[in-house]
């Protein structure tokens, strides 16, 4: 019996390690894909890139995961969560390599490309560990801690001309050679998870082995579809706009410097850094899951509303979504897995992250092509209300879909999605 004891609180003191890994892991990538918002007026500038072209490097980060996000899934079942973190974060760490080489444009392109094979997949391999490593009263605490931390790579990233002047002073290839050294620290993270996963790793949790199972969509609930679309659209809108355009935005249409626009940007990270786990903590202990989920997504077309049609200072605009990039994602995730059965939960997540990265890729080449049709920029800072109208109008779909989920949720066909988990 002692015997027992000791090994479990061994494992419980382990699980924590493998959380920290797990972050730093996700943490240096996640400032790689947010270190090109700031270089993107000094790509515009020294490179004489289009606003289409940087969206386009953007938008190569979901291309690769529209088809791979469900081979992804398969790999972590098969060969195990952090046996395949190791190989996406390799991906990730040369894909930033090349970005930072950046010439010519090709290049960057196809480093982009290289990356986002390894981010999005590398999420997954690293959320299907936590969910192995953590029982599921604490799972959405643990997932938002691991959210929680990798948006201190996303602050720093957009703090970055705050806090490294010196780099910036360099040009546009620097800041970027900075975020390749990020993922690489990363890669050391997940080697180490890998080593302490082998050592001693958790038991195995069955999943989805076979292609056919990949497919098999029609025995989801429509529960799942509502949750589904706020996924979606909730990443499609996010992203593009506050890790592509946000800060070029401030600095065009709101007169901004790039140090003074990182930093109201880089608050809406700040804000999630230290929120995202008390809404996890929420939703263990008091359940309201669908409730919280509906006032995240409906603080989304308030912020749009504000940015496009009020003169209200931009802090306004960071709270709202900051709450928003905060409620959602401690949400959705355990949410998610409280809505399909566990054998079907890789494919599941499958599914949504290859919605996402389409979403992602199609919102950043809109947003970047509308922007240089309507002639956005400094001289013409009306030329990025269509922009914002695009973004307004899908957030408000979301917040509609997420509406239906807790109406649903809150009748006979509910999942338990407003009840509390009992936390050990």
């Amino acid at each position: 019996m002692g015997a027992v004891g000791d090994s479990a609180h061994r494992d419980g003191r382990l699980k924590w390690l493998v959380l920290a890994l797990a972050a730093i892991a996700i943490s240096g990538n996640y400032y790689a894909f947010d270190a090109l918002a700031p270089v993107a007026d000094m790509l515009r500038t020294q490179r004489g890139l289009s606003q289409s072209q940087i969206g386009l490097l953007n938008a190569m980060i979901g291309l690769p995961n529209i088809p791979l996000s469900l081979v992804g899934g398969l790999l972590i079942d098969r060969f195990g969560a952090s046996r395949a973190a190791v190989l996406f974060a390799g991906f990730c760490f040369v894909g930033a390599v090349l970005t930072a080489i950046g010439e010519p444009f090709g290049l960057m392109v196809f480093g982009r490309l290289l990356f986002g094979i390894g981010q999005e997949t590398l999420l997954i391999a690293l959320l299907a560990g936590i969910a192995i490593w953590f029982h599921a009263a604490r799972a959405a605490l643990a997932m938002s801690l691991l959210f929680s931390l990798a948006r201190v790579g996303s602050y720093m990233a957009d703090i970055s001309p705050n806090w490294a002047p010196g780099v910036y002073a360099g040009g546009w290839q620097p800041p970027l050679a900075l975020a390749a050294g990020l993922t690489g620290i990363s890669l050391i993270g997940a080697l180490a998870y890998w080593a302490l996963d082998v050592r001693r790793g958790p038991p195995v949790a069955g999943g989805t082995h076979s292609w056919s199972g990949m497919f098999a969509f029609g025995g989801f609930d429509r529960s799942f579809w509502y949750i589904l679309i706020l996924n979606v659209l909730f990443a499609s809108v996010f992203f593009p706009f506050r890790s592509t355009f946000a800060i070029v935005y401030f600095q065009d249409a709101k007169g901004l410097t790039l140090a003074a626009a990182g930093l109201v940007n880089s608050w809406v990270f700040f804000t999630a850094i230290f929120a995202t786990p008390i809404f996890g903590m929420i939703a263990d202990r008091f359940g309201r899951r669908a409730m919280l989920l509906t006032i995240g997504a409906g603080l989304m077309p308030l912020t749009f509303l504000t940015l496009g049609a009020t003169h209200w200072s931009l802090w306004i605009s960071t709270a709202m979504m900051g709450l928003a990039f905060s409620v959602v994602p401690a949400v959705i995730w355990p949410a998610t897995a409280m809505l399909v059965a566990p054998k079907r939960l890789g494919t599941a997540y499958g599914i949504i992250n290859v919605l996402q990265s389409l979403g992602l890729a199609v919102c950043n080449l809109a947003a970047g092509w509308l922007n240089d049709v309507y002639q956005a920029g400094p001289a013409h800072p009306a030329g990025y209300t269509p922009m914002l109208w695009m973004f307004g109008v899908l957030a408000t779909v979301s917040f509609a879909a997420t509406a239906a989920l807790w109406a649903r949720e809150s009748g006979p066909h509910g999942h338990g999605l407003n009840k509390a988990i009992a936390v050990e």
